[in-house]
């Protein structure tokens, strides 16, 4: 097995990890503040705006790491910064 083959088959496990674990993640971590924050809603109904305004401000927050393991994992695939020196020898 030479070296660009060798490249390439790391490079695509290590993107599909990424991926995989980058998106599990933050689907378990929104779905539990999307928990908690209805059992604060309906605990605390008065105070719906800053729950609500809070939560998808958190969502937010949490939703970006799933973005930037896309990023990354596209850029393993795409762009890959090892091409060059591998293909250079």
């Amino acid at each position: 097995m030479d070296n660009v083959t060798l490249v390439s088959i790391v490079t695509i496990i290590t993107a599909g990890f990424t991926t995989s674990i980058g998106c599990i993640a933050p689907a378990i971590a929104e779905g539990k503040a999307v928990s908690s924050a209805l059992n604060s809603l309906a605990q605390q109904p008065d105070a719906s705006s800053t729950i609500t305004r809070t939560l998808f401000v958190g969502l937010a927050m949490v939703e970006s790491t799933a973005i930037y393991s896309l990023v990354v994992s596209m850029i393993l695939i795409f762009a890959n910064p090892f091409w060059n020196h591998i293909i250079a020898r």
